[in-house]
């Protein structure tokens, strides 16, 4: 019977049963299709993640890191420059800084000078010294440096420093009218003044990196830092500038700071403790002002001078004045192309020019506590007698004493005091004569040369001032090298003469012409008249006043060179610090019955009778007494030069002190009474 043990119903038709096996066996292949591909590409995402963390994931780190973070750098405070009692002449303050985007010019198109031109009306300040700052140094049309911009052309460039807030502020509250234009502040140098002493050619002056010295650092310093130009702050910048830190920062996509990845804080510069007392570098500027006022009001141009104080025992500078002087304070804001053109003008006496340093002048008579123990090793007597004529004829021509009259026969003792030249005449003919005289070789010892060699002329000082001269010292070899490099043009003089002189002065153009016919034909010849003005610090001898400083101080303290020094010590801001030991740097050979002649010598010209005698009346003598010696060089075609260089107290020495005053006459009459105001203040001040 059909349909036993079946329910009712429950029967599938065979097409039926064979529709639904091919459907189920269609899902099931495409179920595994979409398996093998998922499977496929998750292992492909393994691998790719794999890579990019084993293979190249530090790579990527590296790039990263540099798409998104930034390094700010946070600029080092400079180090101070102290007194020798911590007084600051030069410290720390902020100045307000008006900065413009180089793009912002660039895309004007008259370059941004009407930009520049009204924010200079907002500042109050002259077009052309925003409008320098716009031009990269050395290129076409900028001013010299530091009117014009010598930092990175990467960075805004600082417009103006110095200048009012209230002002500047108005800058950036309108950026429609003054696209581009920024304020930000800056750290500047102060100068403070202490006890109103500036030293401006010590200290120096500061102006912000140039690109080559930014590129060479070596990332010690970027466009923003400033780097000492002249005096303590160019000597000890990287002692001053200390270290800068970096700000490392993360940013989005925006630009816009998100974290601080890192932070190396920067390390402030040291300060420079110097060896100067302000109150006695204040007093050494007036003195010093008062010598060049005095001499113009004696009809001298006195368009140069110096004055120097150092301690005989350790060589400390402890003042220093130059003149003409100016405020390096000038160069805190951004100097004026016009102002830097005064300060380096020569017809406005080329103020920035150290004439402590960098300036050498003929020592006149200052010169013969050289040649008193030069003649003695010549084979002069400290005991002899010498002719002091008014003139003496040498070489065929005659030589006059220029600061005294004849006083007949005197001992050397008296030729010092009253600074009789023609005693020095004869006896610097004397040993050229023993040394062959024109016969001579260049190598023959001449010891006047030997001497003032032994002080140490014709060489610098090492002091720690830089640009220092060498100064001169004309023996046979210079004369000799001297005469090779300028034979042609004394040759060409001599036929064609000086037509540009004539033309106002007839009599000096016929005196050039012989002169340069006589320097064509035989102007290698060390000839007598060389010899006998070297003597006296003539001719064609040169010094800086720290050289006769340093010869003052050798015939004080017995015979030792020292290195002139300004600055004493650095000093961290943990108040640690690090003192510079003073230097020696020789031994003049003097016999001890020579020096302590020239001393005795030099203790009776500022008393009664001496040539600086005027100058020292009333001076406490017996309570601190002073010895020295004045100078009133000749140079050609100029007046005068005025000297005194002296030491005291003789029983104890301690400080020599000098003035010069280049075309201010007297050493007497000008210098001395410099000199007697600067030991006057050393009294008062109990140094």
């Amino acid at each position: 019977m059909t349909g036993v043990g079946r329910r009712p119903g429950a029967r599938v038709p065979r097409w039926t049963r064979r529709r639904l096996g091919r459907g189920a066996r269609r899902r099931v292949g495409v179920a595994g299709v979409v398996l093998v591909l998922l499977v496929t590409l998750f292992g492909l995402l393994l691998g790719r993640l794999g890579q990019l963390q084993l293979v190249q994931g530090p790579q990527l780190a590296r790039a990263a890191t540099t798409v998104n973070t930034r390094t700010v750098t946070d600029h080092a405070l400079r180090g101070r420059i102290l007194d020798r009692r911590g007084a600051p002449f030069v410290a720390n303050t902020y100045d307000t800084v008006v900065t413009v985007q180089r793009s912002v010019l660039v895309e004007a198109e008259d370059g941004g000078r009407d930009l520049v031109t009204r924010v200079a009306a907002v500042l109050g300040l002259p077009f052309d010294r925003l409008w320098g700052k716009t031009m990269l140094c050395g290129t076409a049309g900028a001013p010299p440096a530091p009117a014009c911009f010598n930092g990175s052309p990467y960075v805004p460039i600082p417009l103006a420093s110095g200048v009012d807030a209230r002002r500047a502020l108005t800058l950036v509250e309108q950026p429609e009218k003054f696209p581009g234009v920024d304020v930000a502040t800056s750290p500047a140098r102060d100068y403070a003044r202490p006890a109103g002493a500036l030293a401006p050619h010590l200290m120096g002056w500061v102006a912000r990196a140039n690109a080559d010295e930014v590129t060479g650092s070596g990332g010690r310093i970027d466009a923003d830092d400033v780097v000492g130009r002249s005096g303590l702050e160019a000597q000890y910048d990287s002692v001053l500038r200390g270290t800068n830190g970096r700000t490392v920062v993360a940013i989005d996509p925006r630009g816009i700071v998100t974290d601080t990845v890192d932070v190396t804080p920067p390390v402030s510069g040291r300060d420079v403790v110097t060896h100067l007392d302000a109150r006695l570098q204040a007093r050494t500027e007036a003195a010093l002002a008062r010598a060049v006022t005095h001499a113009q009001s004696l009809k001298f141009r006195a368009d140069t001078g110096a004055a120097v104080v150092v301690d005989v025992t350790n060589g400390a500078v402890v003042a220093a004045a130059s003149y003409p002087s100016y405020d390096p304070a000038a160069f805190a804001g951004g100097i004026t192309s016009v102002e830097l053109a005064r300060l380096t003008s020569p017809a406005t006496g080329s103020a920035l020019t150290s004439r402590l340093t960098a300036e050498t002048f003929p020592p006149a008579s200052t010169f013969k506590v050289v040649s008193v123990p030069a003649a003695v090793n010549a084979g002069a007597k400290l005991t002899g007698r010498y002719d002091c004529s008014p003139d003496v004829s040498i070489g065929g021509r005659t030589f006059n004493n220029f600061e005294s009259r004849g006083y007949g026969l005197i001992d050397l003792h008296r030729a010092l005091v009253v600074s009789c030249d023609t005693v020095f005449y004869r006896l610097a003919y004397a040993a050229w004569l023993a040394q062959g005289g024109l016969a001579a070789p260049p190598g023959a010892v001449d010891p006047f040369v030997a001497m003032a060699k032994a002080f140490g002329l014709g060489r610098r000082t090492g002091i720690d001032i830089p640009g220092e001269a060498a100064g001169r010292v004309p023996d046979r070899v210079w004369k000799e090298d001297h005469w090779l490099a300028t034979k042609d043009a004394s040759c060409r003089r001599a036929a064609g003469g000086y037509p540009e002189v004539a033309r106002t002065d007839r009599a000096r153009a016929d005196y050039l012409k012989r002169l340069a016919t006589e320097n064509c034909a035989t102007g290698y010849q060390y000839r007598a008249g060389d010899a006998v003005n070297f003597s006296i610090g003539q001719g064609d001898t040169a010094v800086t006043i720290l050289q006769m400083a340093g010869v003052y101080a050798a015939i004080a303290n017995g015979g030792t060179l020292w290195q002139p020094q300004v600055a004493a010590a650095f000093r961290a801001q943990d108040g640690s610090t690090t003192p510079i030991a003073p230097k020696r740097v020789g031994t003049v050979p003097l016999r001890a019955d020579v020096l302590a002649y020239v001393r005795a010598a030099l203790g009776d010209v500022p008393r009664p009778g001496g040539s600086a005698g005027t100058a020292f009346a009333g001076f406490p003598q017996s309570r601190y007494p002073v010895a020295g010696k004045t100078g009133t060089g000749e140079v050609f075609a100029r007046q005068a030069t005025a000297w005194f260089a002296g030491y005291g107290p003789t029983t104890k020495p301690r400080y020599a002190v000098v003035v010069v005053v280049g075309q201010g006459g007297s050493g007497s009459k000008v210098a001395a009474p410099a000199v007697r105001q600067i030991f006057d203040a050393i009294l008062a001040l109990g140094l």
